[in-house]
C-alpha cells in the first residue's frame, strides 16, 4: 500500500489479502455517518485506488454495528443554509457515483447494520455487492423531504426493476439484505458472521484473474450506468434544488426531533 492514503480522516485502510485494500469507514458514535469529511473521502478515495499500482481490487466497509448510517445533520442543515456547501456536496456526490462507476478496478461492499447514504452508494454501485441477510439497506431521501438522488436513478431500476425501485423509492421502506438479493438489488447475502470473510474471498478471486480482461468487462458493462448519465444528473439537481425548499427543512427537523414529518399536502409542484 503506498503512502497515498495517509490523508484521510474518516476512511481506515488494510491489506487483508494480497494486492487488495481494505476500506473501512469510520465515524466513531455515529454509526459511521457521512459528516463533511467522510463525504469528501468517499468520492476521491476511487482515484486513489484507481492509480495505485499495488493494489487490484478494493473492499468497502463499515466499522462497528453499521455500514454507514446516511448523512451527518449538521452537514445537511449547513446543505439547508449555505449555498456554497450545496455546490460543495453537490460536486462531491456527483464526483462518488461517476468515479465509482469509472474506477477500473474492481469493488466490493461487504454492507451490515444500517446501509443508507453516501456509504450505500457506493455499496450498491460496487462491482459485486455483498450483504448480512439482517443488514437494513434504506434510501431515504423522500423521508427528508428531497428527490432520491445519489445513486438510486442511475442503478436501482437496472437492478431490480422499476416498480421495485420506485416502490421502495418512494415510500423509503427498508430492505432487508435477504430481500435485497431476492429482488436483485445486491450480488449475494449473507450471515453477517460470514460477511467479512466472503468480501475477502471474492476479492481474492478477482485479485487472481485476468486483470485486464476484468477490467474491461467492468468497463464495459458500466456503459449501462454511463448511458443512465443524464437521467443521474437530473436526479441530483433535483435532489440539491430540494434542499431549498421547505421539505427538506421540515423533514431534517423530524429526523432530528424523532418525529413524522409534517408535509404540506397542498404542494402543487
Amino acid at each position: 500500500m503506498t503512502s497515498g492514503y495517509t490523508d484521510y480522516k474518516r476512511l481506515k485502510f488494510d491489506i487483508p489479502a494480497d494486492r487488495i485494500l481494505r476500506i473501512t469507514m469510520d465515524a466513531p458514535g455515529r454509526l459511521n455517518a457521512a459528516d463533511a469529511a467522510m463525504h469528501d473521502e468517499l468520492g476521491r478515495i476511487w482515484k486513489d485506488v484507481e492509480a495505485d499500482p499495488d493494489i487490484s481490487v478494493a473492499i468497502l466497509r463499515g466499522e462497528g454495528k453499521a455500514f454507514s448510517a446516511g448523512g451527518d445533520f449538521e452537514m445537511i442543515g449547513e446543505m439547508i443554509d449555505n449555498f456554497e456547501t450545496r455546490a460543495r456536496v453537490w460536486k462531491e456526490a456527483r464526483d462518488l457515483v461517476y468515479n465509482v462507476i469509472n474506477c477500473s478496478k474492481p469493488i466490493v461492499s461487504a454492507m451490515h447494520g444500517p446501509a443508507v447514504g453516501a456509504g450505500l452508494v457506493a455499496g450498491l454501485l460496487a462491482d459485486i455487492s455483498i450483504a448480512a441477510k439482517d443488514a437494513r439497506i434504506i434510501d431515504g431521501h423522500t423521508r427528508l423531504g428531497v428527490a432520491a438522488g445519489d445513486h438510486a436513478a442511475i442503478v436501482w431500476p437496472l437492478l431490480c426493476g422499476m416498480a421495485k425501485a420506485k416502490y421502495y423509492l418512494l415510500l423509503c421502506e427498508p430492505i432487508s439484505g435477504e430481500e435485497a438479493e431476492r429482488i436483485g438489488l445486491v450480488s449475494m447475502c449473507v450471515d453477517e458472521g460470514e460477511l467479512e470473510e466472503t468480501a475477502v474471498k471474492t476479492a481474492q478471486k478477482l485479485a487472481r484473474g485476468a486483470p485486464s480482461a476484468i477490467r474491461f468487462t467492468k468497463y464495459a458493462m458500466n456503459n449501462w450506468l454511463r448511458m443512465m448519465g443524464p437521467t443521474f444528473d437530473t436526479s441530483l439537481a433535483l435532489e440539491f434544488l430540494g434542499f431549498t425548499g421547505p421539505e427538506a427543512k421540515e423533514g431534517l427537523a423530524s429526523l432530528r426531533e424523532k418525529r413524522q414529518a409534517q408535509f404540506d399536502p397542498n404542494s402543487n409542484l
